[in-house]
């Protein structure tokens, strides 16, 4: 699914990428992934080293400081190539980088204010959208892993909050509160379910937060969107070798990051199916993602890390629908939407998911105890 191009010719946006190359000419801009927030684009080169790079436009009006992004990454970026020069591994692995403009700044405002910047491609590598096998979510499990290993001895105080909120289930459900006061749903059997559902669980979105207030589990710096497609495979020897989108990396849980993995790598259906019936949780996909990820990340955790894993699996599955349905109830003002019912369908696609978690409790957690 290739990102709509809104408000740029192709003039424009060759202008533009050319503001991240000083001597190769570009020679073609196209829509790139599937990203629901900010516009993504893919810049060959006439060169004969590097040839592609990743344009992007950032959505500003989800991350109003979009400096603070760019000054993370740095610190992220050299810190992690710092790491990789003392850690020896048996396998490739990148971490994007951050181009710099003619003017050796980290971004560029155009002339209209949007604010864009280049990064690095992997080349030789793709993502997918849903899970292939056991062995690969082993590989996406180990990602995440190498990730958050990499980065485990950097100070969360390092980097700045780029998204307020984000991932604090509690101020999720403030939101649909809010916009629930101010709206009146059009009745129908989806909606219905959906104000069922998260009624229901309204006290269990307190979860986490309440854990991390009372000191049980700690601060650290977390990815914030480590779904499957951020998972970079090399073409060859089908090995990740890369964690991208790195808008989100800030001060957190790695919990969320956890929860997320596993939600959106466990559910083969996938996050856009319309049979919501074929929806479900599956727990030899979650095996795989947590012993490759406890392979590199074992070192770091604490007894309370693990106790609060299920919570996390089944937490941000809710939370996902949540933040779907308080979208479709506000308007579509924040997910980029194919229909008007679009995120409604996508909220009932994580309800789906998160009962058939919660159907599995037993399991999941006996998987979590045996990987101890």
């Amino acid at each position: 699914m290739t990102t709509v191009i809104r408000t740029h010719g192709i003039g424009n946006l060759v202008a533009i990428a050319q503001q991240f190359t000083l001597e190769s000419q570009v020679v073609d801009v196209r829509g790139f992934g599937s990203g629901n927030i900010n516009d993504t684009f893919l810049v060959t080169l006439d060169a004969p080293g590097e040839q592609h790079f990743i344009l992007q436009r950032i959505n500003t009006q989800v991350f109003r400081q979009p400096q603070l992004i760019m000054q993370n990454m740095r610190t992220f970026t050299d810190h992690v190539r710092q790491r990789l020069q003392h850690t020896p591994l048996d396998r490739r692995w990148e971490v994007p980088r951050v181009l710099s403009t003619q003017q050796a700044q980290d971004y560029y405002i155009d002339a209209e204010g949007n604010f864009w910047r280049g990064i690095s491609f992997i080349a030789g590598s793709q993502s997918f959208d849903t899970m292939q096998s056991v062995e690969q979510a082993q590989e996406i499990g180990y990602a995440l892993g190498m990730f958050h290993n990499l980065i485990s001895d950097l100070p969360p105080e390092k980097l700045a909050d780029t998204l307020e909120g984000f991932h604090i289930t509690p101020l999720y459900l403030r939101h649909y509160q809010e916009v629930l006061a101010t709206t009146t749903p059009q009745p129908s059997p989806e909606v219905n379910y959906c104000l069922q559902f998260v009624s229901d669980r309204a006290t269990f979105a307190h979860i986490l937060e309440n854990a991390k207030a009372q000191g049980i589990l700690p601060l650290r710096l977390m990815h914030g969107d480590p779904k499957i497609n951020n998972v970079m495979f090399d073409t060859s020897t089908h090995k990740a070798v890369s964690v991208i989108d790195l808008d989100t990396v800030k001060p957190g849980l790695v919990h969320y990051d956890i929860g997320d993995c596993l939600r959106s790598g466990c559910n083969p259906a996938g996050e856009e199916t319309a049979d919501w019936n074929n929806v479900y949780f599956d727990t030899d996909l979650c095996q795989g993602i947590l012993r490759g990820y406890l392979s590199v990340a074992q070192a770091f955790l604490t007894e309370n890390d693990y106790t609060y894993m299920y919570d996390a699996i089944r937490l941000i599955a809710f939370e996902l629908g949540l933040r779907f349905f308080a979208d479709y109830l506000a308007g579509n003002v924040y997910f980029k939407v194919k229909h008007p019912e679009h995120n409604l369908a996508r909220a009932i696609v994580q309800f789906k998911l998160t009962e058939s978690i919660e159907s599995q409790e037993t399991q999941i957690r006996q998987i979590i105890q045996d990987m101890k």
